[in-house]
């Protein structure tokens, strides 16, 4: 606590020097909290992890979190059938596995519940609802600042309405905060804005077109010709429920990709790699994957389904594309329930041309395009973060640490357990850090009512 503090005073005592915290006519400009541990960016898996192990190390943090709630991924924009793609033991987070009673492969609900929990274990009680404009190092400080808006609606009563009644206004005020702290942890992770492909002819289709992040089930669907545009785990996930809920489905495969079960000789897919890959070679175990993989499903691309030359997990650490991992999709495919279509080349209304010259009608499509990084965005650096793509430019397992405080968790492509060794690295280089530095702090004896200490 008293750590904590001095860092605190360390930070006030260069803000009251700061030349630029004035504005010209000598007014305060906004709101100033000044954070003694780290600023996380992000209430996802990634920041609550970070989090958790600086709090077992004895680091104060203060998350940030532009939703309403932790995991906002999760709660607000996956389908209602959702579960975790591989085993738990994989994709627990630091500190706290999972609860015995759940079932290996846990669904959104409960691994929403055991999120909930994990925040509540660790005392983790992010600022909701602030939305990070831009974040920014201060060469002169050699501080961070965080700026930060928040919306609030009010109804206003401005005037007398007809007969006696009032007419009421709704009023936003937008509160604007800057968070200035030695340490920044982007935890936004690649999932932070959605994908949405331009297609020729949006606008002329006439039905639906929808983004799987707000797709909730296939029940609105039932009876309807839906195109699901996208051939990952999700695309794949979303025909399936449609199946399931009566619809008729199609899914676009425009590039090449390996869909392998589930699950092989008894053992999760994903376990079977990882055990193997202690004994063998990435090479020799996608050969051997991939020969189970026909003898359970066949030759895939007899159904459009083409695999690329290089292997499954060598494509996922070169490339950073995940395989397919069926849950009953393929057999779908392989009866006819699902039809697989190529590459869109216009939409029309209610219908849509393929490349290959075909026209087929729809009701509603289905945009399963993915997600993307939104830091470059907000985050004035581009050093340790690459512009094009928001990732970091290192790739695993050296992208987790920037210059000047700055850190990354939730951008391996590895999923859970990726950020959980990120996170983990990240706690105990902040707390090495941490020890040094309020070791040999410079307090100076300031006072300013327009700072809120955190």
């Amino acid at each position: 606590m008293e750590e904590a503090y001095n860092n605190s005073r360390e930070i006030e005592g260069k803000l009251a020097n700061d030349p630029h915290r004035f504005n010209e006519k000598g007014s305060k400009t906004k709101r100033c909290v000044l954070v003694s541990g780290p600023v996380i960016v992000g209430a996802g898996p990634s920041g609550l992890a970070v989090a958790a192990c600086l709090k077992e190390k004895g680091v104060p943090s203060m998350v940030l979190e532009r939703s309403n709630c932790i995991a906002s991924l999760w709660q607000l924009k996956t389908y209602d059938r959702l579960r975790l793609h591989l085993p738990k033991k994989f994709c627990e987070l630091p500190l706290m596995p999972f609860p015995p009673h759940f079932p290996t492969y846990p669904s959104k609900a409960q691994f929403i519940e055991y999120l909930e929990e994990y925040a509540r274990k660790f005392d983790i009680n992010p600022v909701f609802n602030e939305t990070v404009e831009q974040a920014a190092f201060d060469q002169t400080l050699g501080l961070w600042r965080v700026t930060t808006s928040r919306n609030t609606d009010s109804n206003r009563t401005d005037y007398p309405g007809p007969a006696g009644l009032e007419n009421k206004e709704t009023a936003t005020t937008t509160t604007t905060t800057e968070y200035v702290c030695r340490w920044l942890v982007v935890a936004t992770g690649e999932n932070a804005e959605v994908v949405v492909p331009g297609l020729e002819g949006m606008e002329e289709f006439g039905g639906p077109i929808v983004h799987t992040s707000m797709y909730k089930s296939g029940e609105k669907f039932r009876g309807k010709r839906v195109l699901v545009v996208g051939c990952g785990n999700s695309g794949m996930e979303v025909c399936l429920d449609l199946c399931h809920h009566d619809a008729v489905p199609s899914i676009v495969v425009r590039d090449k990709v390996h869909i392998l079960p589930r699950e092989m000789l008894g053992r999760s897919t994903f376990g079977l790699s990882m055990w193997l890959l202690k004994w063998l070679s990435i090479t020799w175990v996608d050969r051997l994957l991939l020969i189970i993989a026909w003898l359970i499903l066949g030759d895939t691309s007899k159904l459009g389904l083409i695999r690329p030359k290089m292997g499954p997990l060598q494509l996922k650490n070169l490339a950073g594309k995940t395989p397919v991992l069926d849950v009953g999709t393929f057999d779908k495919i392989k009866s006819g329930d699902i039809k697989v279509c190529p590459s869109i080349k216009r939409l029309m209304h209610h219908a849509v041309e393929f490349v290959d010259g075909r026209v087929e009608i729809y009701d509603a499509i289905i945009l399963a395009t993915g997600y993307k990084s939104n830091v470059p965005s907000w985050l004035k650096e581009r050093a340790m973060f690459s512009e094009e793509d928001g990732l970091p430019r290192r790739p695993f397992p050296n992208g987790w640490k920037g210059d000047d405080g700055l850190y990354a968790v939730g951008f391996t492509k590895r999923g859970l357990l990726g950020a959980s060794i990120d996170a983990t690295r990240i706690a105990e280089d902040i707390r090495q850090c941490w020890n040094v530095e309020s070791k040999h702090l410079t307090l100076s004896d300031c006072s300013h009512s327009s700072l809120v200490r955190s």
